[in-house]
Parts: C-alpha cells; structure tokens; sequence
C-alpha cells in the first residue's frame, strides 16, 4: 500500500462516521419535533399529535435507522 491509499483509507472512514452522525442526529431531529424547554413543557402535544403518534414516529425512525445499519453491512 502506498501513502496514497492509506490516506484514502482513512478520510474514507473518517467521513463515513461523519455524515452517518448527521443522518442520525437529523432522524432523532424529524421525529423528535424538537422545540424551546418552555413551550415543550406548555404543551405536551405539539402540532396537534397525541403522545401515542409522537412515539410511533420515533419508534419508526429508530427502525429506519436500523434498516439503513444492516444494508451497510449488507454492502460491505
């Protein structure tokens, strides 16, 4: 291997956990509805959901993500 490839290697990896972080934290953002302490506490149910749905939205998220982990391994 020569210094290139190694390089390559490493910013491949680095970006890899990099943008799989900002999709995460995009998801967790989507399903989170995330809002201001205060208003959160205001209102318990934002933009018309009841706790059930917002849970279902986070638990789907949290299953997307798990879909999108296992076809990378799949992929690899």
């Amino acid at each position: 291997m020569n210094l290139n490839q190694i390089v390559s290697m490493i910013m491949n990896t680095l970006m890899r956990k990099a943008v799989n972080k900002g999709v995460d934290a995009g998801m967790g953002y989507l399903s989170k509805g995330r809002k201001p302490a205060s208003t959160a506490a205001k209102t318990p149910v934002s933009d018309g959901k009841t706790a059930a749905q917002a849970k279902a939205g986070r638990d789907m998220a949290k299953r997307a993500r798990q879909a999108a982990q296992i076809t990378r391994r799949l992929g690899r």
